[in-house]
């Protein structure tokens, strides 16, 4: 089977911040090992060499890469690699790549893998905008455009029970059946990021936690800040908090300057430490092994999130607010609804040896079946 993966990576100077790279990283030797001929279209190449690689362009904006996919690169594209199966990565791009396959004669299975949604849904069925995607008014436009693009596939692959839920609502709400394209295919986990939690030992009375999240205001950044000050307050925890991003460029930071206002503010909040991996994955494992417990985003648009993984193959407990995915995948002793839970919370992670090293095995226990094999598995059999 011959495999033309479109990746968009949002940020190349930033890898280690951008999952959707890392999860190709991971999964192309796999699909590879499993007997597909793999190539990666990219502006960066994955790192095994096996894997083809067709350098591309990364769009100025996340916005070009919605509504700008370049079909004349496309036509080129699919002429040169004539490929079997075709996967967008970017759902909004998928009508451009069956109107360039359609040019470009060649006859491919379009899976398009929603890697993210630019919309959620409230525990009422009232769907919500992502704010992320709705600067000056777009957020209605991306979201059409994102029906479109699930119109546009054979086959449409979710993280997760919540996202095909979610997706499954907004397909029908804009007149678009799925039918039988939806498949739930989880990312896996990285390989270099797994512990045995039997070496775990539990926090002496006082532990840390770990924010390795985008800080992004629609990340629920500032809902994160409050609950860190309660935290160091009224719990035996201090915080380390990761900057993703670094220095970002001006046209960033124009869009959206929020990531470097709540920076500033986590770092002159007592208590807190702010830390880079500098895009290292050996110190990123090292910082996830110093901590005790991970803290999930707040983004009520959650569908899934590496990082929440990231810590939990650790064998880091993770402690989220109950919504979205979050509250389908971690566990849920681990689960508050108030600061005043997640308090307690985090009280008895590091206080009760016990309570702590169950959750550190169960953490890792929900990620046994992430292995890049199995999911590269189950992504060739949603394909087919």
């Amino acid at each position: 089977m011959r495999v033309l993966y479109l990746l968009n990576v949002s940020n190349s100077s930033q890898l280690s911040a951008d999952s959707g790279y890392t999860f190709a990283d991971l999964l192309a030797p796999a699909l590879t090992d499993a007997g597909a001929e793999v190539t990666v279209a990219s502006p960066v190449p994955v790192g095994d060499p096996r894997v083809h690689f067709a350098p591309t362009t990364s769009p100025f904006t996340k916005y070009r890469a919605r509504f700008d996919p370049g079909v004349d690169a496309l036509v080129t594209l699919m002429r040169e690699r004539q490929p079997e199966v075709v996967v967008a990565n970017q759902i909004e791009a998928a009508p451009a790549i069956r109107a360039a396959l359609l040019e470009a004669g060649v006859d491919a299975l379009i899976a398009g893998y929603c890697h993210y949604l630019p919309f959620s849904f409230t525990d009422t069925g009232a769907l919500e905008l992502d704010p992320a995607m709705d600067d000056r008014g777009l957020g209605r436009s991306v979201l059409l455009a994102f029906a479109a693009g699930l119109a546009a596939c054979d086959r449409v692959l979710v993280h997760s029970s919540t996202a095909a839920s979610w997706t499954t609502a907004a397909a029908a709400r804009t007149g678009v059946d799925l039918g039988d394209k939806l498949h739930i295919v989880p990312a896996p986990r990285d390989v270099r990021l797994v512990r045995d939690p039997d070496g775990i030992l539990p926090p002496q009375g006082r532990a840390t936690g770990l924010y390795n999240h985008r800080l992004y205001a629609h990340y629920g950044t500032a809902r994160f800040t409050q609950l860190a000050r309660r935290l160091i307050a009224d719990a035996p925890v201090r915080l380390t908090v990761m900057d993703l991003f670094g220095t970002r460029s001006p046209e960033r930071v124009r869009l959206d300057p929020s990531p470097e206002r709540h920076l500033e503010e986590l770092g002159t909040t007592d208590g807190v430490t702010i830390t880079s991996d500098r895009g290292d994955r050996i110190r990123y494992r090292n910082l996830l092994a110093d901590a005790h417990f991970g803290i999930a985003p707040f983004r009520p648009g959650c569908p899934w999130s590496m990082s929440v993984i990231d810590c939990q193959a650790m064998g880091l407990p993770v402690i989220g607010p109950r919504t979205g995915w979050l509250a389908e995948h971690i566990d849920n002793e681990l689960l508050f609804d108030t600061d005043e839970q997640a308090v307690r919370i985090t009280q008895r992670l590091a206080t009760e040896p016990e309570f702590y090293l169950l959750h550190a095995k169960r953490a890792f226990a929900s990620t046994a079946d992430l292995t890049p094999e199995a999911v590269a598995a189950r992504y060739l059999e949603a394909v087919r």
